[in-house]
C-alpha cells in the first residue's frame, strides 16, 4: 500500500510539471494570436478582431502563471527529474530557499520575466477601459509581441521543464550566496520594474503607429511608468542592502555591470516621468517622451543581455552561454531598432503645441531630463567599454568605481542643485530671481549645515560637507515648495497626493545623496588579528573576541564568533559573525554581524584562524548607512502617493476616443 501511494504521488507530481510545460506552450500560442489579430483589427477598424486582445491577454497570463506555479511546485517537492531543480536545489535546503530558488537561476528567472510581461498585459486589459479601442488593441498587441519573443527564447534555448533520463537521488544545491531572504524579494521587485517599462514601450509604439501623442496619452502612460519606477527603486534598494550585509565588506554599490544594468533604466524612467508631465501639462516634448519610453525599455533589454550573455564578468550573472546571448541580442535589436526606426518615420507627426521660455518649469524639466539621460549614457559607456576595448584594441580593461565616481557624480550634483529651483518655477515663463528669493533661507540653512560638518570633521575630504549641503538643499527645498503651494496648514492637508508624492520623492533623493556622501567620507575600517579575550579599539568602540565555536545549520557548517562591544565602559552589543561552508555546493560564505542604529552601523566580519591562535577580524563603522535605504524608501513612498492620486483614475473631463470609446482628458498634478 505505501508503494502504491508513492507511485500515485510521483505520477501526480510529474503530471503537474508536464501540465506546466504544456501551459507554457499554450501561452506562447495565445501570445502569437494576441500579437497578430488585434493589430490587424485596429488597422482595419474591425471591432471583433480588436476585442480579441482582452481575453487573449488574460488567458496568456493565466497559462503563464500556471506554468510558473508548476515550476515552483517542482522545486518545493524536490522533483530532481527536472534538470533545473537538480542543478539548483537540494532536499535539505530550507523551504524559503526552495521557493525562491525557482527564480534564482537563468531558466526560472526568465519564466518570471515573461510572467510579469503577461501580468502587465492582463492588468492593462482589465483597467484600460478608458483607452480608445484602437490604441488599446495596439498596446496589447505590442505587449504580446514582447511576450512572443521571450516565450520563444525560453522554449528554444532555456526550457525550465527539461527532464533527466536518470534522476539523481539529490540535487546540487543553490548557490550559497543566493540562500538568503533577499532572493525572495529583490529579483521579483527588480523584474517588476524592468518588465514594467515594457508597458511604456508598448504605449509609445502604439502611439507612433496611430500617429497620435497628446495629453490624454501622457495621462495613460504615466501611471504605468510610475509603477515600474517604484518597483525598480525598491528592487535596487533591496539589492544594495542585500549586498551590504551579505558579501562581508560593507559595500552597498560597486558599479558592477549588473548593478549598472538596473540603474540605467531607473535613470531613464525618472526622466520619462518628468517628460510625460510636460506632455500632459503643456503638450510639449512629445518626441522626447516617446524616445525616452523606447530607450528605457531598451536599456532593460540591455540589462537582460548583460546578465545572460557572459560577455561581462559579474557576480550577479545567471548564464555564460553565447547562444542565449545572441538570441537576446536579436530581441534587443528587433524591438529597440524597430521602435527607433518607427520613431524616425513618425517624428514629424508629433509637433509640440506649447511654447515655453528658457527659465520656466518646462525648461527645468528639460535640464533634469538631459542630466539623467547623460548620466545614464556615462554609466552605459563605462559598463561596455571593456568589451569595446577588447574587440577593437585587443586590450583587457577593467572600468571600476574610480571612473564612475568621477564621471557620473558631477551630473548628479548639478541635478541636486537645479531640482529645488526647477520645482518652484512657474509653467511657460518664470522669474529666476523671484524663485531664488523664496529659497534664500533654504540655501543659508543648507550652507550652514555644510560648514558645520566641515568644522567638526578633522583630516577628512570635503565630500561629507558637500553631500550634507546638497542633500539638505534638496530636502528643505522640497518642503518649501510644498508649503509654497498653500501657505497654511489647513490647505496643506488638502493638497492632492501627487503634490505630496513629488515632495516626498525629492526629499528621499536628498536624504540618499547626503547618506551616500556621509558614509563614503566618514566610514572607519579596521583589519587585525584578534586574540580571544584581548580587547581592541575601533573608533569610539572597544571590541573583545570572546570565543569561536563550530556549529551546524540546516544545510551548512558554520564557524561562529562571539564579539562583545562596549563604548566608554557601557555595553553596546554582543555580535555573532559567521563563516559558513556549504558541503554540497562546496562554497564558503561570510555572514557579517551588524549592530544597526540610527546614525551608524557597527559591522564585524570573522576571517580565518591565524598562527598563534588569533583570528582575522574586520570591523567597519558605517555612518548613516540606513539613511541610504531610508531615502530610497522615501522615493518609493513618494511614487506610491502620486500613483494613488485619484486624478490618475478619474477624468476631470472626457474626450471622444477612437473606436467610440471615451478617453479621460483631465490633467493630473505634478
Amino acid at each position: 500500500m505505501p508503494l502504491a501511494r508513492f507511485a500515485v504521488t510521483t505520477i501526480d507530481k510529474y503530471m503537474i510539471t508536464e501540465l506546466g510545460h504544456f501551459a507554457l506552450i499554450l501561452a506562447f500560442m495565445i501570445a502569437i494570436v494576441q500579437m497578430v489579430v488585434p493589430m490587424i483589427g485596429a488597422h482595419k477598424r474591425w471591432p471583433g478582431w480588436m476585442a480579441v486582445a482582452e481575453p487573449a491577454a488574460q488567458a496568456q497570463f493565466f497559462f503563464t502563471a500556471f506554468a510558473f506555479g508548476a515550476l515552483v511546485w517542482a522545486f518545493v517537492t524536490s522533483d530532481f527529474s527536472l534538470r533545473l531543480v537538480m542543478l539548483n536545489s537540494h532536499s535539505a535546503k530550507p523551504m524559503l530557499y526552495k521557493i525562491s530558488g525557482t527564480w534564482g537561476n537563468h531558466e526560472g528567472s526568465m519564466l518570471l520575466w515573461v510572467l510579469i510581461v503577461a501580468l502587465f498585459g492582463a492588468v492593462a486589459s482589465v483597467f484600460g477601459g478608458g483607452l480608445p479601442q484602437t490604441l488599446k488593441a495596439r498596446v496589447l498587441a505590442v505587449q504580446a509581441s514582447i511576450g512572443v519573443a521571450f516565450f520563444a527564447f525560453i522554449l528554444f534555448t532555456s526550457n525550465p521543464f527539461l527532464r533527466l533520463a536518470v534522476p539523481p537521488f539529490d540535487g546540487q544545491d543553490l548557490n550559497p550566496l543566493l540562500q538568503d531572504p533577499g532572493l525572495a524579494f529583490h529579483p521579483p521587485f527588480l523584474y517588476l520594474g524592468y518588465v514594467g517599462l515594457s508597458m511604456a514601450f508598448s504605449f509609445a509604439v502604439a502611439a507612433l503607429i496611430e500617429g497620435r501623442v497628446d495629453a490624454a496619452w501622457a495621462r495613460w502612460v504615466r501611471p504605468w511608468t510610475l509603477a515600474a519606477w517604484i518597483f525598480l527603486t525598491i528592487g535596487i534598494a533591496l539589492g544594495s542592502w542585500w549586498a551590504y550585509y551579505e558579501l562581508g565588506w560593507g559595500g552597498f554599490w560597486f558599479w558592477d555591470p549588473v548593478e549598472n544594468a538596473s540603474f540605467m533604466p531607473w535613470l531613464l524612467a525618472a526622466a520619462l516621468l518628468h517628460s510625460a508631465i510636460v506632455v500632459e501639462k503643456r503638450e510639449s516634448l512629445k518626441s522626447w517622451t516617446i524616445l525616452l519610453a523606447i530607450l528605457a525599455f531598451g536599456f532593460s533589454l540591455v540589462g537582460t543581455f548583460i546578465v545572460r550573455s557572459g560577455l561581462l564578468t559579474s557576480v550577479h550573472a545567471f548564464a555564460n552561454d553565447s547562444e542565449r546571448g545572441i538570441f537576446i541580442l536579436f530581441i534587443l535589436a528587433f524591438f529597440t531598432g524597430g521602435a527607433l526606426t518607427l520613431f524616425a518615420a513618425r517624428a514629424q507627426a508629433m509637433q509640440a503645441r506649447g511654447v515655453f521660455g528658457l527659465v520656466s518649469r518646462e525648461g527645468a524639466l528639460v535640464a533634469n531630463n538631459l542630466l539623467l539621460a547623460v548620466g545614464c549614457f556615462v554609466v552605459f559607456f563605462g559598463t561596455l567599454w571593456p568589451i569595446v576595448a577588447e574587440m577593437a584594441f585587443d586590450r583587457k580593461l577593467s572600468v571600476g568605481p574610480p571612473f564612475f565616481n568621477a564621471a557620473f557624480t558631477p551630473f548628479m550634483v548639478l541635478l541636486g542643485a537645479v531640482l529645488p529651483i526647477g520645482s518652484m518655477l512657474p509653467w511657460k515663463r518664470g522669474n529666476l530671481g523671484r524663485t531664488l528669493k523664496k529659497l534664500r533661507y533654504v540655501f543659508a540653512l543648507a550652507l550652514a549645515l555644510g560648514v558645520l560638518a566641515w568644522a567638526m570633521q578633522t583630516g577628512r575630504s570635503a565630500l561629507g560637507p558637500i553631500g550634507l549641503f546638497l542633500g539638505s538643499w534638496v530636502v528643505f527645498g522640497a518642503l518649501v515648495d510644498l508649503w509654497g503651494r498653500t501657505g497654511s496648514m489647513a490647505r496643506l492637508m488638502r493638497l492632492p497626493r501627487a503634490d505630496w508624492g513629488k515632495a516626498t520623492a525629492h526629499a528621499g533623493l536628498g536624504v540618499t545623496i547626503f547618506a551616500i556622501a556621509g558614509l563614503t567620507a566618514w566610514d572607519v575600517e579596521d583589519i587585525r588579528v584578534a586574540q580571544i579575550g584581548s580587547p581592541f579599539t575601533v573608533g569610539a568602540y572597544e571590541l573583545t573576541l570572546d570565543g569561536v565555536e563550530n556549529a551546524r545549520g540546516p544545510n551548512y557548517f558554520t564557524t561562529m564568533a562571539t564579539v562583545s562591544v562596549t563604548r566608554a565602559g557601557r555595553h553596546v552589543a554582543v555580535m555573532h559573525p559567521e563563516k559558513r561552508n556549504y558541503p554540497v555546493a562546496k562554497m564558503p560564505t561570510t555572514e557579517a554581524a551588524i549592530d544597526f542604529s540610527l546614525l551608524r552601523d557597527l559591522y564585524v566580519v570573522i576571517g580565518d584562524q591565524q598562527e598563534g591562535g588569533g583570528w582575522t577580524v574586520r570591523t567597519y563603522i558605517k555612518p548613516l548607512a540606513n539613511w541610504i535605504w531610508g531615502g530610497c524608501l522615501l522615493m518609493a513612498l513618494g511614487g506610491l502617493l502620486s500613483l494613488s492620486d485619484r486624478r490618475f483614475r478619474v477624468a476631470a473631463g472626457a474626450t471622444k476616443g477612437q473606436g467610440g470609446t471615451n478617453a479621460p482628458a483631465g490633467v493630473a498634478a505634478e
